[in-house]
């Protein structure tokens, strides 16, 4: 089966936003590759590190609030 990268990108960051704390970073605990292509779009700071989490820019704050909530939200 082909998988979709971007749906992927999507949901990891959908994801991230419900382990944030501190405002801003979040728990790394998902696939390496697409960590690394979040960092390469912007959306995260580089996931490289002994840090167990991530730090979301202020674009991938915005971005995983909205996939969020179209991805996994109830409809009402």
């Amino acid at each position: 089966m082909d998988i979709d990268e971007e749906k992927v990108d999507d949901a990891v960051l959908a994801l991230l936003r419900l382990t944030l704390h501190d405002g801003y970073r979040a728990w790394k605990g998902f696939d390496w590759g697409a960590l690394d292509r979040l960092y390469r779009k912007g959306l995260i700071g580089d996931p490289v590190g002994k840090a167990k989490s991530v730090v979301l820019t202020e674009e991938g704050l915005r971005r995983s609030a909205v996939l969020l909530a179209s991805l996994f939200g109830k409809d009402r």
